[in-house]
This record gives C-alpha cells, structure tokens and sequence, in this order.
C-alpha cells in the first residue's frame, strides 16, 4: 500500500497507544508456561505479538482474544505439545527467538519459521547458548530461519551476551526455567528488563545484580491478571511529530516508563525538547505514566555505543528530528541496525536523501547535520515497519506532499497508527 502524507501545521491533542510489544510477547509466552489462567489486559494490537500467540495455539495452549484482553490458559512447564506443523513466526524476530528458549527445552522437534524478511535475520545469537544448554538446533547456513529445535533435558549455564540484546538475555533465561540448577546471563550493558519484572510477577526464582540476571530451574510458575503499559516505542513517532512544530501540544496517556526504556525522555530533554511526565503509577512492577510534548527548541546530539542498546527501537526516527534540530545527530555503535527488518542505516540514509537531507552512513551509524529542510518525495518503507512511522513522521516537516511505499508495513507494530497520527495532526 502506498500512503500519501501532506505537510502539517502543528500535532496537537491527546493519545494512547496500543500495549507495549515487549511485555505482551513475554506475558503470553510465561502465561502459556504458567500454571492456571493468565489474563493480560491491552495486550498489543501488533501483528507480531498475534504471531507469538498463533505459536502458542500451535503448541497445544488456548489464547482467546476479547477486544484488547489476551487469555492465556497455561499448561505448566512440562503441558506443551509437540506441533502438528511448522510454527509461523512472521516478521516476528521477539518471537523466533525467545520462544526458542522455551522450545529448546520440549521433548520433541519443533520447526520454526517466519516471513522473507525474518529468515535474513541473525538466530546463532541464541543457538550458541541454547546449544550449550544441551539443545540441539539446525538453521539455514548456520544461522538463518527456519529453525529446527530438538528439545533435550537442560543444564544450567553462566552466559555472557557478546552483544547486549534483551531478547537473547530472555531466551537463554526462558531456557533456564526448565534447566536443572541456577542459569545466569551477564550483559556487557544493562538491557530492557521486562523479561525479570514478568518472571518475578508470575513466581519465578530470579535474582537480579548489577548487569547479571539469575534465574533456577524447576519453580512452577503461577497465570494471574496482568496490564500491559502504552509502548513507549510507539510513543517515540508522536513524541518527535509533536517536538517538530514550534506550537504543537501533546499528551500521550497511561505510557510505560521503565527506566530501561526512558533513555529516550532523557535524550529528548538534553536535545532541549520540551518533554514532561506526570501521574506515574506502577502495576505488575513496570511504571506506567502521562507523557506531555511541547513543540519547538531542539537542538541535538549524540548517540553512542553505550546507549544505542537503550534506543535501538526509536534510532529511525531520531535521525529524522536530527535533520531538522538546530545542531544535528550523529549515532555510533548501532551495526545491530543493520539487521533488522531492514538495513535502517542504509534505509534511513536513503530515504533522507530522497527528501533532499545531507546525511553521512558509516558503517555502523549515520551523521545527520541539523538545520535541514526535507521536502516532499516519493519514500519506500523497505518493508520495515519503524521505517514507514519514521518517514510518515518526517513527511509532516517537508515542503510538499510526500508518499510512501509498503506503509503498511506499521501494521506489523501499530496497525492503527495512521488514524491516530491523523487524529492529532492538524495539517496546512
């Protein structure tokens, strides 16, 4: 679908978004695991979570939807049952790999697989560790989907991430749930913690210290009721449309806070932006809160090695506010872009130059000078959904009307995001 986006004036009202993608892939997999029913309030409207849900359903446990709620009966750790084919991940990449440290524990062989722009994505991040727990796992050239899976009797493991990637630090900790004495994964940088806050919430043994997480072998865990927060990712494309016009004014309600995702607020504010937050509240151990936007004043920055891991999610759309902030961005440290859903360094780069950006990209990020006038221009999401939100956001600031082709791909996350861009956009 190509998606024709006029230039705006101001963004100006209120939203909320859909549940946060990360904590709904992680409640439905440990709800399935549990004991008993898990109900899971705004449980993500994106099409990868609903992959994640298809794979359980393939895997013997009932996942009703009901609106916005997700009921999970669980069926304990030992209740899945072997599929009657091969289990469809999507464009999924949470969803192949952490639910392989589950399947690494079954016994029997699991074939798991996703669409074109999956089976380009890295999986020996996971198969090195979960091989070393005793699995045995065949990829395409070693390290592409589809995923074959022989299940076998774990063994605990001390494992230190070479790159820091919450979702192998939950594979290998989802693994550890079934294995046989203490599983610890150590980060070389502290990752998003959703994996420990929901493991603690239905009863696992999981300890915390510094950047090591630990985690024993055989504790039943318990289905209880669960919300999911707004995601903050989703927030991030509404926070910069709202920071590009100097009289927009917008709220953004009932947000998730975790402070291993707030890195963004805090960019935001040493980028000058007018950013608040207000009512925070916590429910089943993540913060949730108002966030409040005003438009205008942003200068610019720097982003490297050590906070990448924190903004991996909202680098597209940074590099976007980079081109029209007062000073620029450059961004350091961030090769994982390049295996994403795309290459966001090269899509990035190349659908900033077709609206007429200066932009530099280097081997494992981009320089964006500030001070940039984008116009209107034919743009390509590259069928990546972070890419179509960061360029319909940049189509807001440009001289001239602008269309994007595959903008459907943002189904994959947000699939109402256009209407609600729209709802809060008050055009020319």
């Amino acid at each position: 679908m190509t998606r024709t986006i006029t230039p705006a004036r101001n963004v100006l009202g209120a939203v909320r978004l859909p549940g946060d993608k990360s904590i709904s892939h992680r409640y439905a997999m440990l709800g399935a695991i549990a004991e008993g029913r898990t109900a899971i309030r705004d449980f993500s409207s994106a099409a990868d979570c609903h992959s994640t849900l298809a794979c359980l359903r393939g895997l013997g446990v009932q996942a009703t939807v009901d609106g916005n709620t997700v009921t999970v009966e669980g069926v304990g750790l030992g209740g899945l049952r072997a599929p009657a084919a091969v289990l469809d991940a999507g464009n999924s990449g949470s969803t192949i790999r952490m639910l392989s440290g589950i399947l690494a524990a079954q016994p029997f062989t699991t074939a798991i697989t996703g669409d074109e722009s999956l089976q380009r994505r890295p999986m020996k991040r996971i198969i090195r560790p979960l091989t070393e727990m005793g699995a045995r796992i065949r990829a395409r050239a070693d390290d592409f989907p589809p995923l074959e899976i022989h299940g076998a009797r774990l063994r605990a493991i001390h494992y230190r991430t070479p790159v820091a990637s919450a979702q192998v630090k939950t594979a290998v900790l989802f693994a550890g749930l079934f294995a046989e004495g203490e599983t610890v994964v150590e980060e070389p940088v502290k990752t998003r913690d959703h994996t420990e806050i929901a493991l603690a919430e239905l009863g696992a043994d999981v300890t915390l210290a510094h950047r090591a997480v630990r985690v024993r072998g055989g504790r039943t865990l318990q289905g209880r009721e669960l919300r999911v927060p707004g995601d903050i990712s989703s927030a991030a494309f509404f926070l910069v449309a709202a920071l590009l016009f100097p009289e927009s004014s917008l709220a953004i309600y009932n947000v998730g806070l975790n402070p291993t995702r707030t890195a963004l607020l805090d960019f935001l504010v040493g980028m000058g932006a007018d950013v608040r937050v207000s009512n925070l509240e916590s429910i089943n151990g993540e913060l949730i809160g108002d966030l409040h936007a005003s438009g205008g004043g942003v200068q610019g920055g720097e982003i490297g090695p050590d906070l990448v891991p924190a903004l991996i999610d909202e680098l597209p759309v940074l590099a976007v506010l980079g081109a029209l902030s007062s000073r620029g961005i450059t961004i350091s440290g961030a090769q994982e872009l390049r295996v994403k859903e795309s290459d966001r360094i090269a899509t990035v780069a190349e659908n900033l130059r077709r609206m007429g950006a200066q932009v530099e990209e280097r081997p494992d990020g981009l320089a964006v000078p500030g001070g940039q006038r984008l116009r209107g221009a034919r743009l390509d999401s590259f069928g990546d959904h972070r890419i179509a939100m960061a360029f319909s956001v940049a189509a807001l600031a440009a001289e001239g009307e602008s269309s994007i082709a595959g903008a459907d791909a943002a189904q994959v996350s947000f699939p109402r995001f256009y209407d609600t861009l729209d709802s809060v956009t008050e055009k020319q």
